[in-house]
């Protein structure tokens, strides 16, 4: 007898451990909630990628400053006959070179928000973060007679609350999955070599058409020519996100973008 109850004793002692375990973890996961929302199917979400097996992938350029790189980019993806592509442009910088805006929308590319202010807006306040993207939409839709609807965020930097700020305004935040590092100017070959080696199916390719990136016009050529040569089509991001549902996007939120 005395047996017996030392084995449920120690039996009771390991449920008791099990649970408070259980208990615990509960505890962090509703303390954390507010995090774990962003990876909810109903929640705001980024998109990274588009999951296909079709080999399609599309280009996009963030342009915030400067007026000698953006030219040189357009020829090199007409003189390549790349007609689909999409250009990310802040609001100032689109004020300050409304010719280049239209250009660019007459050459057929799409265009999307790149905000207002190049700031971090996780720093912001909501209405702040809603006053940038709506100053930005605003000055976007007149220069270009076409509300935009996706938005790359400065420095592809947000959080929960930016997501929901986005959404409530229509507007479809987009990341990346493939980053050129072409502002780094690390050299020609280099910035083909990332983009070649990580391109994929439904793959978003960050480039930039700002003048401090000076290799970029350089290494585009050979970037179009490489993926062409494997089979991939170059899309708009919005046709890119036609070829998946909204449940199947690739999903994640700052913290694990970093």
């Amino acid at each position: 007898m005395n047996s017996f109850y030392v084995f449920s004793g120690k039996k009771i002692k390991r449920f008791l451990i099990v649970l408070a375990a259980a208990v615990f973890a509960i505890g962090i996961i509703y303390l954390e909630s507010g995090n774990v929302s962003v990876f909810s199917e109903d929640a705001p979400s980024a998109v990274y990628n588009v999951p296909t097996e079709k080999k399609v992938i599309a280009l996009t350029f963030d342009i915030s400053w400067g007026d000698k790189r953006t030219e040189p980019i357009l020829k090199v993806l007409q003189d390549n006959k790349v007609e689909k592509a999409t250009f990310f442009l802040s609001s100032p910088w689109s004020k300050t070179h409304p010719e280049i805006v239209t250009f660019i929308k007459e050459a057929g590319y799409e265009i999307g928000s790149h905000g207002h202010k190049h700031d971090n807006y996780s720093s912001m306040t909501e209405e702040e973060i809603r006053k940038e993207i709506s100053t930005a939409h605003s000055i976007l839709t007149d220069l270009t007679g076409k509300e935009p609807n996706l938005l790359r965020l400065p420095n592809g930097d947000f959080d929960k609350r930016v997501l929901q700020v986005a959404s409530s305004l229509n507007y479809q935040v987009v990341q990346w999955d493939t980053d050129s590092q072409d502002w780094k100017n690390p050299g020609v070959q280099t910035i083909v070599d990332r983009v070649v080696s990580k391109a994929h199916p439904g793959d978003i390719v960050l480039l930039h058409a700002s003048d401090s990136s000076k290799q970029t016009h350089e290494a585009l050529p050979v970037i179009i020519d490489k993926l062409r040569n494997q089979g991939y089509e170059f899309v708009t991001v919005s046709e890119l996100l036609n070829h998946s549902s909204a449940k199947g996007t690739e999903v994640r939120d700052q913290a694990s973008a970093q």
